[in-house]
């Protein structure tokens, strides 16, 4: 062809091309224009429905309710206060035609005895709405817990000569004044006179006086001195305890694929495995303590059931630590560009001490693991919390979080 004819060829193809843009674009519009006709007449047609509430729930005589949304899909719990036991449903959600799931929760009296309450061989009477412990003689206090004082306090130590010593006497007019180092006191006839090292452990331990040290009082003479349990050691004021962070300062033997997770007192070598296969549903290690789901075949109900995500959290608690007290949030966030859910459901699923907690919203896309009951140390606990996202209450994914707390021997 010549370069004529080329040109005249390419300026052909070129219109060509414009006129399949306009139609292309011309159809666009028409569909979109259709689209939004259709939309609207939709929303005429099916307008919104009004949102719906439940009534609000109060707590029960004599218990707590944790929870205060009333809307659909909201949850609730209830628990009692010592020395009550719950009747009815613990946790009630709020239903699509305003009503509350599950039966009205009601705290009844335990009886006193039931729970083992006096210490030491003491026997329980009980009175109804109270009971009363009947000690043995050596005991005393509500529940048996005080040992009785049948001698003097062992205030001063006579069997180490380190805790006796010579006072300093002078004369004043032809009387002669004697006096003790700080820490001592004068003991003896007047021509016989010696200074014993007061025990200050001993005399702090009466009733009523100021706590001298965290955990161990030693007396040494003229003064005391504070020790901290294995694993802990004397705080600036040198009373208090502080844990030694073992996993910190790398005293600790975990191995090779374990993770050393620091405890109150002590340390433990931790290894989070992910679920084994089964059928459709399989898990990746994404980090050491995550698992995510691999993708799951269009038609498998099962796998997209199955959590997409699991995670493992390690908690260290002092003993008796006060409650309630939030240990652990759940939240979502939607990616960019994805519509995330409208609604969640939080819930406990697993473990082996599920009566000490309670999975509460705090906020739209949030839940809090809440401890209700103290927890006395040393054990381990577990408890499996879940989180599932709804979108036009159609399930969308779930998501688990498996929670060790690890419950240290003292209170500090």
């Amino acid at each position: 062809m010549s370069k004529h004819h080329l040109l005249a060829t390419i300026r052909q193809i070129q219109q060509f091309l414009k006129g399949q843009e306009t139609r292309f674009t011309e159809g666009i519009r028409i569909m979109k224009h259709r689209l939004t006709t259709l939309q609207n007449s939709v929303t005429k047609a099916t307008p919104n429905p009004p949102t719906v509430f439940c009534s609000k729930l109060d707590a029960p005589l004599n218990g707590k309710k944790f929870g205060t949304k009333n809307m659909v899909d909201h949850e609730v719990h209830f628990t009692c206060d010592p020395g009550f036991h719950l009747i009815g449903s613990s946790s009630r959600v709020c239903q699509p035609n305003g009503s509350w799931s599950g039966e009205i929760p009601q705290c009844k009296d335990i009886s006193g005895c039931t729970s083992y309450p006096c210490q030491n061989g003491g026997s329980c009477v009980d009175g109804g709405d109270q009971y009363q412990c009947i000690c043995p003689q050596e005991w005393t206090g509500p529940n048996c817990q005080y040992q009785t004082q049948t001698v003097p306090p062992a205030w001063t130590v006579t069997n180490d000569p380190a805790f006796s010593r010579k006072p300093r006497c002078a004369k004043f007019d032809r009387m002669q004044q004697c006096s003790c180092e700080a820490g001592f006191h004068m003991t003896g006839t007047t021509e016989n006179r010696i200074c014993q090292d007061v025990n200050e452990c001993e005399v702090y331990k009466l009733e009523g006086a100021p706590r001298l040290c965290m955990h161990t009082c030693v007396n040494i003479p003229g003064s005391y001195r504070c020790s901290c349990p294995s694993g802990y050691r004397i705080f600036g004021d040198g009373k208090s305890c502080e844990d030694i962070d073992e996993c910190a300062l790398l005293l600790h033997n975990c191995t090779r694929g374990t993770t050393c997770i620091n405890t109150g007192g002590g340390f433990q070598c931790v290894s989070s495995e992910c679920p084994k296969s089964s059928g459709n549903v399989s898990y990746v290690k994404t980090s050491p303590f995550q698992c995510e789901r691999n993708p799951c075949p269009m038609d498998s109900r099962s796998c997209h059931h199955a959590p997409k995500t699991i995670s493992f959290h390690y908690l260290p608690l002092p003993s008796n630590i006060i409650t309630p007290t939030a240990l652990f949030r759940m939240a979502t966030a939607s990616a960019p560009g994805r519509p995330g859910p409208d609604s969640l459901r939080f819930g406990i699923v697993g473990g082996n001490s599920r009566g000490h907690f309670v999975m509460q919203r705090s906020d739209r896309q949030t839940g809090e693991l809440i401890l209700v009951q103290s927890l006395q140390g040393p054990q381990t606990i577990e408890v499996e919390v879940d989180m599932s996202e709804y979108l036009d209450r159609t399930f969308q994914a779930k998501h688990v979080s498996k929670i060790t707390i690890f419950v240290s021997a003292y209170e500090f």
